[in-house]
């Protein structure tokens, strides 16, 4: 062998020696993903969208108002009522003032009574069928997915559209049994993930108690290496995820071999 080539292996091996303690050193972390509890709004009944206010992506303040559904009934609705309130005022006049005189019986005027009152009632709940043919925004944030557009038929208690406030977004990842020693609730921990902002962090606020993977009857050591557990945390800044994006969690706060560049 001459002295260039067994030069050349040398310097192969000694690559090869470094590579293999950088791959040792080389923290994966926890593979996980976004996920958010979205608010969803819907009206009560089956309507028509005649007037959508929003679209997917847009800010909202609570309050502000998202879509309105045809309101043809619940305007006919509240009409008859208020008749039948307006006929059991005067029913219950004349009652009173026969009780007066003492031209009416008692029983009379509380039968009037009651049936004034129960058309007070209906009115009432005539209003408010009326008024949650508008939809607005129950809480402050972004609006992730409109399921019905204008002209579009919405069942009752079906969603129109559904709202993502940044506190409710969510990182959920699993970490093997060996590990969940390591974690408490509270603790701090680093996440990672394609073009994110370096110092992102979260804060769990929940551990399974239970394995997603049960193994069957025994645990030997392979099958207990299997087991892993859900860990669910916060993040310090919602606003630079998105939902479903792939994340990276480790369980330093400090920057990861893995992230060095």
């Amino acid at each position: 062998m001459t002295s260039s080539r067994a030069i050349a292996v040398l310097v192969a091996l000694a690559l090869a020696i470094v590579l293999a303690g950088c791959k040792e050193r080389r923290d994966p972390g926890f593979q996980g993903w976004v996920e958010a509890d979205m608010i969803f709004v819907s009206p009560d009944e089956t309507g028509r969208v005649i007037k959508l206010n929003v679209r997917e992506g847009d800010e909202v303040k609570t309050g502000d108002l998202l879509y309105s559904v045809d309101d043809e009934l619940q305007q006919a609705d509240l009409y008859q009522s208020n008749a039948t309130l307006a006929n059991a005022q005067q029913v219950y006049d004349r009652a009173a003032s026969l009780s007066k005189t003492g031209s009416g019986t008692q029983a009379t005027l509380d039968s009037a009574l009651s049936a004034l009152r129960v058309a007070e009632a209906r009115v009432n709940t005539s209003k408010t069928r009326l008024a949650r043919r508008k939809g607005f925004a129950p809480v402050a944030g972004t609006i992730q997915q409109i399921y019905f557009r204008e002209g579009e038929m919405v069942p009752s208690q079906r969603p129109v559209l559904s709202i993502m406030p940044p506190g409710n977004m969510k990182l959920r990842f699993f970490v093997p049994e060996t590990e969940l020693p390591k974690l408490a609730v509270g603790d701090e921990v680093k996440v990672t993930c394609d073009n994110c902002a370096a110092d992102l962090t979260a804060k769990i606020y929940f551990i399974a108690t239970t394995a997603e993977y049960t193994p069957p009857v025994i645990y030997s050591l392979d099958e207990r290496n299997k087991l892993v557990y859900l860990i669910q945390a916060r993040p310090s800044r919602p606003d630079v995820l998105r939902v479903g994006q792939p994340i990276s969690v480790f369980l330093n706060p400090r920057t990861p071999v893995a992230d060095k560049r």
